[in-house]
């Protein structure tokens, strides 16, 4: 490199410490560029890393909601057989009784107990697939907050790397501060 084809800067004298300041200079740019394009591509990293991230949260999501639709289909499913075995049940015992022929109030009395107690098992299975039912819908919810949660905590993630790519403007105004000093020094 030629020191005279650095000529004198501003009340620098030509040559050596002219070169070495517009060196200065070239490097704080460079560093400060170089420094821009790592966040950027760390930041591209990021946005990459959680796409990745967020197709898979969306795809655990869809597997333990079926799960869960699954495991209350099956308890639908169970709770009808009940009921079926149950109002069976309730048919047989008044089947029995009116076979005893016996007559009178006895026998009323003992139809009827034998319908209220068919009824009550039943009404203990539906309040059963109700709580199921309640029960499917906050695990429902719990999934979309786990979800969502997974997310917001993923756009956070690219909002912080893109946060910490340098604007150019920072970077000019860093090289022409380190500038300012640097002359100040050797003027001084």
């Amino acid at each position: 490199m030629c020191v005279a084809a650095f000529p004198a800067i501003g009340g620098l004298a030509a040559g050596t410490q002219s070169a070495l300041f517009a060196a200065g200079l070239g490097l704080n740019l460079a560093t400060g560029l170089a420094g821009r394009s790592a966040a950027q591509a760390a930041a591209q990293q990021t946005y990459q890393s959680s796409l990745i991230a967020n197709r898979s949260a969306e795809q655990a999501f869809t597997a333990q909601q079926e799960a869960i639709s699954d495991q209350l289909k099956e308890t639908r499913a169970s709770s009808a057989q009940e009921k079926l075995a149950k109002t069976i049940q309730g048919l047989q015992a008044r089947g029995a009784i009116r076979a005893s022929e016996r007559a009178g109030l006895t026998v009323n009395l003992l139809l009827a107990d034998a319908e209220r107690q068919s009824a009550n098992a039943r009404e203990s299975i539906n309040q059963a697939l109700e709580s199921a039912s309640r029960q499917y819908t906050r695990n429902v919810e719990g999934l979309i907050a786990q979800r969502d949660s997974r997310r917001n905590q993923l756009q956070s993630n690219i909002n912080q790397a893109y946060n910490q790519i340098p604007s150019l403007g920072s970077i000019i105004l860093n090289t022409a501060a380190q500038g300012l000093s640097s002359y100040a020094t050797l003027t001084a």
